[in-house]
């Protein structure tokens, strides 16, 4: 990590110079993070701009590291959107590095109000970082980027504006049919057990009890202990499903089934669901509002 400071560095010393030179009637230059924000950005930023994510399907942002070539991503950026609240735990020192350049890079959870977020004592920003299961933070994520946009590239605001509406529409609509696919389950049985606790606010928005093997970051694992509580819980429950995530391991979650079989009761693995990366690109899954249904229509019909 010190390399890559030391390369970003030096980089950024060179570069900054020809900044205003280079990009004259040229598109912007923008680099996400994880694939949330990537799809967001896209959403509002359409052909107006060029985007780079530096994570893709699967990818893990707790314990993401950035390379040589993410540093160049960086360096050409003309705008950086990050989620924050130390979710990218091992870019901070990036970003840091970056601050009062013109690089600076925007974190979007910077715009909620913390009195809404829950309190983790797992990342250094004392908050859980998975707002994005919160469709009403969603959005909020949605006019930062626009307003972005629009103060970087003036000739596209009306643009992206216009893109800003149509999507905050489709988020509306989302947040709609999601409450009806839950109301379908009764509420005894909205217990959601993953591999991690990234559905925290998913479960405040819809009325779900979440339990997550690993906590809230997947830099903490699971050891015999944790799986025999929950293999208990799960019992006393009498919790027909649990749920493997696209980004974490699934051997915890199959080590907590046989823990649950061997006591004889039965629980079976619900599905695959995407948690901090959406699915592959290209697919319904790889866009947040696909990644958010397929989500709700596998644990409803699992549980």
């Amino acid at each position: 990590m010190k390399k890559l400071i030391l390369l970003l560095t030096i980089t950024l010393v060179f570069n900054c110079k020809n900044d205003n030179e280079t990009k004259i009637n040229k598109k912007l230059n923008v680099v996400t993070t994880t694939t949330m924000i990537t799809d967001l950005v896209k959403n509002i930023g359409g052909d107006s701009i060029n985007v780079q994510g530096l994570m893709g399907s699967g990818v893990d942002p707790h314990l993401y590291k950035a390379s040589e070539g993410d540093v160049t991503k960086l360096v050409e950026a003309d705008v950086i959107f990050y989620n924050g609240l130390h979710l990218e735990g091992k870019l901070v020192e990036v970003f840091e590095k970056m601050a009062g350049t013109e690089k600076t890079p925007v974190a979007l959870a910077d715009e909620l109000n913390k009195k809404l977020l829950i309190g983790s004592e797992y990342f250094a920003s004392n908050y859980d970082p998975h707002v994005w299961f919160n469709i009403d933070f969603f959005k909020q994520f949605t006019e930062k980027v626009t307003l972005v946009l629009s103060e970087k590239d003036p000739k596209n605001a009306d643009t992206f504006r216009a893109n800003e509406k149509r999507y905050l529409a489709e988020l509306d609509k989302l947040k709609e049919d999601i409450q009806g696919v839950v109301n379908v389950l009764p509420k005894e049985r909205r217990i959601l057990v993953t591999a991690h606790d990234a559905f925290n606010y998913f479960g405040n928005a819809y009325d779900f009890e979440v339990v997550g093997l690993q906590g809230l970051s997947t830099a903490t694992e699971a050891g015999v202990q944790d799986v025999q509580k929950l293999a208990a819980f799960i019992i006393d429950k009498n919790i027909k499903a649990i749920f493997i995530e696209s980004s974490v391991p699934k051997s915890t979650i199959e080590a907590l089934k046989a823990a649950v079989n061997a006591k004889g009761h039965k629980v079976e693995i619900g599905g695959t669901l995407y948690s901090d990366a959406l699915g592959t690109a290209g697919t319904a899954e790889g866009t947040y509002t696909g990644m958010y249904r397929y989500n709700i229509k596998t644990i409803v019909s699992a549980l």
